[in-house]
């Protein structure tokens, strides 16, 4: 596994997504070769870019789920502190550049303006090793179960999730705990919206259910 160069470490993290988009290959990428890209000390820059896509409201069919997976098995690595182990089925699936970049690149400014609010060393607790990290990689995992629902469709549905994932690793690479507190509470907020959607949808099918045995 590569590791990242130091230059590109100590760069802004909208700076380092931006030059990992303009590498991608113009035709397909597989997620070992993003991996490589960013080494085992870049994997949270790497959650943030498989965010990016669902910031805006455009959907290609299947992404979710292999980006929610990719990301729920770095969150899981990062909370045993072990090694990161993909799938070798997700390892080799080609991931299409041709509407990914474009998008991404579309994303980016939403980053931006994460980052231009986001500043190093506030509430400091919350972005310290030991429990609060757990909990913190415990947050990150939620998020990627929610990405992964099956609610694509649904307006939304996978822009909260995903905004929770790149607020908190944006807190936990610039060690932002208020960022971090965002993420928490971007994650309750798609809890509460799927609840709502989940009971909606039940509603529904019982008021229909109701009429046609009436």
């Amino acid at each position: 596994m590569t590791t990242m160069h130091p230059a590109f470490n100590c760069a802004p993290v909208s700076q380092r997504l931006r030059a990992l988009v303009r590498s991608m290959p113009r035709t397909g990428i597989t997620l070992s070769e993003l991996i490589g890209r960013v080494g085992n000390d870049g994997l949270l820059i790497l959650v943030a870019l498989l965010t990016l896509v669902f910031l805006i409201p455009v959907s290609i069919p299947g992404v979710s789920t292999v980006f929610g997976a990719a990301i729920l098995l770095i969150s899981v690595s990062r909370l045993l502190r072990r090694d990161l182990w993909i799938p070798a089925r997700l390892q080799h699936r080609v991931i299409g550049t041709r509407k990914l970049r474009p998008l991404l690149r579309k994303a980016l400014g939403w980053l931006k303006k994460i980052e231009y609010v986001s500043r190093p060393n506030r509430i400091g607790w919350l972005v310290r090793d030991g429990a609060i990290d757990m909990l913190n990689s415990a947050a990150l995992i939620l998020g990627a179960v929610l990405l992964m629902m099956p609610f694509g469709l649904i307006p939304f549905s996978n822009t909260f999730p995903a905004l929770a994932i790149l607020l908190l690793a944006i807190g936990l690479l610039q060690k932002d705990g208020v960022c971090v507190l965002l993420g928490h509470v971007s994650n309750v907020v798609t809890v509460v919206y799927f609840a709502v959607l989940i009971g909606g949808g039940g509603l529904a099918a019982r008021e229909l259910f109701q009429r046609m045995t009436a």
